[in-house]
């Protein structure tokens, strides 16, 4: 099933850990609708401009999030989140051009190491209403995620 013209439903509910734990990550109906509009609004845009998108996380249903050790509320069992980069573009300059170009609810450059372009990867949910707007850089302190605003351009980290 296509969910935008590049777009299918077998890239966006792909996990490897989903098959070799048996978990079923198919989502239903009103879920696939909610993922058409995250292709539509944010991935479909930025294939559109970058070329191709590897999604390396898409929609996990609530049984996978707890698998994973991620929470039942993550946007991505809601259908609203993907996690991708886009071969050979610098995480930070993609961050950026979502940020000025696009309508995310939140948008995050996670484990990025500036200086290093292919470190890290996107975050991007998008909704269609309600947005919160943030925009913020994953990190690791003592082994705990935190997260910081990025404010400006991500190319500008130091």
């Amino acid at each position: 099933m296509q969910l935008s013209r590049n777009f299918s439903l077998s890239e966006l509910i792909k996990s490897d850990t989903a098959i070799r734990k048996g978990i079923n990550n198919n989502p239903n109906a009103e879920q696939i609708e909610k993922l058409k509009a995250l292709c539509e609004n944010i991935l479909q845009p930025v294939r559109d401009h970058f070329g191709r998108v590897k999604i390396t996380s898409g929609y996990r249903s609530v049984e996978l999030c707890e698998a994973i050790g991620s929470s039942a509320r993550s946007q991505h069992a809601k259908s609203e989140a993907a996690d991708f980069e886009c071969v050979g573009v610098d995480n930070a300059e993609l961050f950026d051009w979502i940020k000025n170009n696009l309508e995310p609810d939140q948008l995050i450059l996670e484990y990025y190491t500036p200086g290093e372009p292919n470190s890290g990867w996107i975050h991007c949910s998008w909704i269609p209403e309600g947005r919160r707007e943030q925009f913020l850089l994953a990190h690791r302190v003592e082994g705990k995620t935190k997260y910081k605003p990025i404010i400006g351009k991500a190319k500008d980290l130091v």
